[in-house]
């Protein structure tokens, strides 16, 4: 079992990303009770903060990846350092990338008109092994939960990107009645791998600046970003407290 750390009331997985796709691989293997998986950042952390019923939700997952520079910071100066950052938009393509070669399919679910399917091909053209058996538009208000149970087989993986904190109450509440072995909130992945839009510079990445790229190309961002604010607000405090 992959352990945990707890940073402003969420529980955190410890481990490094080669660690959890073994985790996930295992328990793909060993046909384990079904399970979500969950990529809190600050924005997260702070619906969690306002919200008991979402924060429940989001510590009900099995897997909860650290997404976000600011996780990161806030877990060193609280004293509860995580191993590694590991965002969203990459761990799908690492998750694809490890089960590419092995009988393990997998499904996308959510974001804008054909994104689900460009991401699919995006993902199929890097990892021509890799075993789609469903896309589909999709909202947390129509039939898919219908259309997903009329398929033939079961999903091993399904990727879902209906966005925070959507995606999230959609899983929790769909999850036990899905064909579905593992389900993941990926919030704007498909755009990013699709190409719908553009990801910062490798070194913009490796500095933790990305949300200020996407910030300046996607400026209705602006008004989600006062979250970042009380995060840090609430990260001081806590480490002040604790000197």
């Amino acid at each position: 079992m992959l352990s945990k750390k707890n940073i402003l009331g969420i529980d955190f997985t410890n481990a490094k990303e080669g660690e959890v796709l073994e985790y996930i691989l295992q328990s793909l293997e060993k046909d384990v009770k079904r399970y979500c998986i969950f990529t809190p950042n600050p924005e997260i952390l702070m619906l969690a903060d306002s919200s008991l019923e979402y924060k429940n939700i989001v510590n009900s997952a099995k897997i909860a990846l650290p997404d976000g520079i600011g996780v990161m910071i806030a877990g060193k100066l609280m004293g509860k350092e995580l191993k590694q950052r590991i965002q969203g938009v990459d761990f799908v393509k690492s998750l694809c990338r490890a089960i590419a070669e092995k009988p393990i399919t997998v499904g996308f679910l959510g974001a804008g008109p054909g994104i689900a399917e460009k991401t699919a091909e995006c993902l199929v053209k890097k990892f021509p092994n890799l075993k789609v058996v469903f896309t589909e538009r999709g909202n947390p208000d129509d039939k898919t939960v219908q259309i997903i149970k009329d398929l033939k087989k079961e999903i091993d993986i399904l990727f879902v990107a209906f966005g925070s904190p959507k995606q999230e109450f959609w899983i929790n509440e769909n999850l036990n009645k899905l064909p579905v072995k593992i389900a993941i909130g990926v919030g704007g992945a498909f755009d990013l791998i699709s190409g719908k839009i553009k990801r910062a510079p490798l070194w913009v990445q490796k500095v933790g600046l990305e949300w200020l790229f996407r910030l300046i190309i996607q400026p209705w961002r602006a008004k989600r970003q006062f979250a970042l604010i009380k995060f840090a607000f609430l990260v001081l405090k806590d480490s002040l407290n604790k000197r």
